[in-house]
Parts: C-alpha cells; structure tokens; sequence
C-alpha cells in the first residue's frame, strides 16, 4: 500500500515538475505514463476525468490527479496523487519568490520562458486534437463545439456558464437518442 502511493506521488511530482501551462499541457505525458506505461485505465476514463474536472472548480491538472489517484487507492491515493502535482509548485515558486529580484530581468530566463510558452502551445495544441477526437463524435458535437468556441470568443458568458450548457445539451442530446432509440425497436 505505502509502495503504491509512492508511486503515485512520484508519478505525478514528475508530472507537476513539468507541467507548464495548466491542465491540458499535461495530457500528453498522463496519457503516456497513466495509459500506456501503467496501464491503471483507458483514454476515455482520462478524458471523462478531464471533461468532469472542467466542471469543477480548481485547477484541471490536480482535479485530474485526485480522480486517478482515487480509482488506484481510494482516499490515501488520491491525497498522494494532489501532494505530488502540487509539490514542485510549491518548491519552484519558493525558488523563484527567493531569487526573483535577481533574475526577472535576465535575458536567459525571458528567453527560457518563451521557449517553454512555446512549448505548452504545442502540448495544448495535442491535447484539443485528442480531445476533439475522443469527444466530437458527430454533427451535434461538431455544432455545439463551434457554437460554444464562437460564443467564448465573441461575446462574455461565462465559461461556467459554457460548461453548464454543454452538459445540458448533452444530457438532452442522449435524452432524445434513447427515446429514438426505443420508438425505432417498436
């Protein structure tokens, strides 16, 4: 048991230490790590995960790492999996808050930060390739995708909001599926 949640703690200490740009940006490496090396679940279990933890609030990334970390180990799992991601935040912001006088204007750093803001372009970038994959499954979804992006982008609703409506379409959407469904059998 203590062998397993030490290894959800590294697991996602690894992750937190290179998770640069939120949430998303970590995809990638959980479906790597969590998938395809550990084997713990599929990618539709992740991606409900992260569709579920976009409708909750706090940060996506430890969201995530507690819904996994319960279905390996309960409570003790879950805690582990949170305390791993959000330990070298709290390591390199204490670094930072102690050197930052000294090197916020250093040319290095400026550089370093674009090359990572480029990099969690990229990341984001194959995140919403997957999910767009694993989730706009028809012309409804490519609809509401659409619809739910220009109106993000285009007016100032909530993205709570957004989220709220989407899961209200959706649930509507199966609603009429399974009526459809039934009067097709009669």
């Amino acid at each position: 048991m203590l062998h397993d949640l030490l290894i959800l703690y590294t697991l996602f200490f690894r992750m937190g230490a290179v998770t640069f740009g939120g949430g998303y940006a970590m995809l990638p490496i959980l479906r790597r790590e969590i998938i395809q090396n550990h084997k713990w679940m599929d990618e539709e279990t992740i991606m409900d995960y992260y569709a579920l933890s976009q409708g909750l609030p706090g940060i996506i990334a430890i969201n995530v790492s507690v819904f996994i970390g319960y279905k390996q180990r309960k409570i003790p799992g879950a805690v582990a999996a949170a305390l791993g991601m959000v330990s070298p935040c709290i390591i390199i912001i204490s670094i930072i808050a102690f050197f930052l006088s000294s090197f916020q204007d250093n040319p290095y750093v400026q550089h370093a930060l674009a090359g990572i803001s480029v990099c969690v372009a990229a990341l984001i970038l194959d995140a919403v390739i997957s999910m767009w994959k694993k989730g706009v499954k028809d012309v409804f979804g490519i609809v509401v995708c659409l619809a739910m992006l220009a109106l993000n982008t285009f007016t100032d609703l909530s993205p709570i909001l957004l989220v709220i409506t989407c899961a209200l379409l959706g649930i509507g959407a199966k609603m009429i599926q399974g009526k459809t469904g039934k009067e097709e059998k009669k």
